[in-house]
């Protein structure tokens, strides 16, 4: 979809909206009726009061909201009698690669039973979009935004798979990458030959003099595989704005047609039957000279107009925004109340805090990270998580932790020590990612069991090592699913699937470290979940229990009160909940010692797990162990 089309009718007088164009439904004339306002203004500030362009969203909006097919209208007013569908304590998540969990999208629907086994009800498949082999990034490079990798399936399938989902009460998710496109999209192509109207597209240079003034101010996201912001594009002789890597173009939104166009292909991924459209790289969305380029006002704009877009053509779409940043710079993205922005958010520090936890065995930092979301308004609904396809950034609170005596980098050398098992004591195995010795800023890669010891315990065939990694991975997993919000699991990380090295062999991937934990799925150990003696039959039995037991209270839904509980003991995390009558005491000691909880609650109190009288005074824990303790008032 190019270009600006034909300008639909409509008139605006004194504030009274009267959509002329005779094709227009009632339903879609109501909706947009309700942002109108809003919408144009915030539009033609953003765009110079270009009224053609203006007009075209609109014919465009209408286009999207005629194509929905009934069954997803049907989905929609669904979830606009219910809004808050999604902010309960009945959602668990699962993050996949489409072709390691099972090849296909056809091999996805034929394995839906196995995904409502493990309680799943939020399907996040990884990018999937039509992108080149080799220069990709994992799927966020697109060369095609209205194709699926061949590979993978078609369009076709992937709505197949969305309504199979959907009769189940599922929701699926899907990253939509619009900082930038594969070198290989038609427009890229276009830019290259030398076309004005494409390389206006992009942030093309004739020399190197103002993207040197950007470097300036704009820091780099991979200083060692992708150092620079910039790339000389042969083909154009000319300078291309490259802030991921050299094959990802990033996209000027200060041009309409790429906003409208995007916007376009957003709404045909949920035309596809995606519930959720995951904003990849939103805050690096708008670039501007003496700045660096991210979190810009001009940013929220765009998130704004596009919540406003999936609200007027298929009200049942969540925005979830990937804001990999301190708590003070992803708040925002929720927008406010009365003009919102994403409807959830990643609740990324939390899960850096833990794996943080996790090495020092000092709660001091999680806690008081824990107290700044706590503070958050109800409505601000977090994923959380322990893995997912990225690495571990160590973006920690230095500032607290300088009281400490912590010094950040020597710090991040410790933690990636720690993980690596290069650290008296620790059983952990991970890599390194985007190594940088001069800063001594790198990452860290590994799948969760693996992380906690249970690849090296299986490894030694050491039964007591093998015990204290399994509890420290169902600990973490119940501190998760203690947090408000949405839980997501790893795929794999049900049945405590271990790194996969063989990445290293494979000339595509091994130059990047986070195929480390994007390793093929196993059903060979898949079917082992069901045997107790198993380490996979022990996790998943108990993360099974864990879910059950957060969906049947309501304590555990996002509207619950959450306090932090002291334990004086910085080896234990306490966490408090309150909601309709349930009041919980959960309790976290990431010691590998024996701890005391030194609490006094005065109420009497049961063992959520074992449905036992528990009082909630000096409550002992053993190793990496965890209480969910539980009291209920009379109504």
């Amino acid at each position: 979809m190019i270009g600006f089309g034909n300008p639909v009718l409509f008139v605006c007088v004194r504030g009274e909206k009267m959509f002329e164009d005779k094709n227009w439904e009632p339903e879609f004339c109501g909706r947009l009726e309700k942002c109108f306002d809003e919408m144009k203004w915030l539009y033609m500030e953003l765009y110079g009061n270009n009224q053609q362009a203006f007009d075209y969203f609109l014919s465009m909006l209408h286009e999207y909201y005629a194509a929905r097919t009934p069954e997803l209208k049907e989905w929609d007013d669904a979830r606009l009698i219910v809004p808050d569908w999604y902010r309960g304590n009945e959602m668990l998540g699962m993050l996949m690669y489409t072709k390691c969990f099972a090849g296909t999208l056809q091999g996805v629907r034929a394995h839906l039973g196995y995904l409502r086994e493990c309680g799943v009800n939020y399907v996040h498949l990884m990018p999937l979009l039509e992108s080149p082999e080799g220069r990709s990034d994992g799927g966020y490079a697109v060369a095609d935004f209205r194709k699926v990798q061949p590979e993978l399936g078609t369009m076709e399938d992937l709505a197949q798979l969305s309504s199979d989902c959907h009769s189940r009460g599922m929701a699926v998710c899907l990253d939509f990458v619009m900082n930038h496109t594969s070198e290989d999209h038609e427009w890229a192509r276009r830019a290259k030959a030398g076309d004005p109207e494409y390389q206006a597209r992009y942030f093309f240079f004739d020399n190197w003099n103002i993207p040197n003034e950007f470097e300036k101010t704009v820091p780099q996201v991979f200083p060692t595989t992708a150092p620079g912001n910039f790339t000389w594009c042969e083909e154009a002789q000319k300078v291309v704005m490259t802030t991921f890597y050299p094959y990802q173009w990033d996209l000027n939104y200060a041009n309409p047609t790429v906003f409208n166009d995007m916007t376009a292909n957003m709404l045909n991924l949920c035309n596809h039957g995606v519930d959720i459209i995951r904003l990849d790289a939103v805050p690096y969305i708008w670039k501007r000279l003496g700045t660096n380029c991210r979190n810009l006002p001009q940013v929220h704009t765009l998130v704004r107009i596009m919540r406003m877009a999936a609200e007027v053509v298929c009200p049942g779409t969540l925005l979830l925004g990937e804001v990999v940043m301190e708590p003070s710079k992803v708040v925002p993205y929720f927008g406010t109340v009365e003009k919102p922005e994403c409807h959830m958010l990643y609740n990324v520090t939390t899960m850096a805090s833990t794996w943080h936890t996790v090495a020092t065995h000092d709660v001091r930092l999680l806690r008081h990270q824990l107290e700044t979301v706590f503070s958050l308004p109800k409505q601000y609904i977090f994923l959380n998580y322990l893995r997912c396809h990225d690495d571990i950034g160590w973006g920690l609170d230095y500032s607290f932790l300088k009281q400490f005596g912590v010094e950040e980098v020597a710090h991040k050398k410790f933690l990636n020590d720690y993980f690596r098992g290069r650290y008296p004591g620790s059983m952990s195995r991970g890599e390194l990612y985007n190594d940088d010795p001069r800063l001594g800023d790198a990452r860290l890669c590994g799948t969760t069991a693996s992380l906690c010891g249970i690849e090296e315990a299986e490894a030694e065939g050491d039964a007591e090592k093998l015990d204290r990694a399994i509890d420290l991975d169902v600990m973490l997993h119940a501190f998760l699913f203690a947090q408000s919000g949405i839980p997501v699991l790893y795929s794999g990380d049900e049945i405590g699937q271990l790194n996969d090295y063989t990445y290293h062999e494979d000339p595509l991937k091994r130059d990047d470290s986070r195929y480390l934990h994007r390793g093929k799925f196993s059903w060979e150990e898949a079917r082992k979940r069901r045997s107790a003696k198993t380490r996979e039959g022990r996790i998943f039995k108990a993360l099974r229990k864990l879910e059950k037991i957060r969906m049947s209270h309501d304590v555990f839904d996002s509207q619950a009160d959450t306090w932090i509980v002291e334990t004086w003991n910085n080896s234990v995390l306490g966490i408090g909940r309150y909601y309709q009558g349930e009041k919980m005491i959960a309790l976290f000691n990431f010691s590998d010692a024996p701890q005391t909880a030194w609490i006094s609650e005065h109420e009497d109190y049961f063992d959520l797990l074992t449905r036992k009288k528990r009082p909630a005074k000096n409550v002992e824990l053993p190793p990496c162990g965890f209480a969910w303790l539980m009291t209920v008032f009379k109504k």
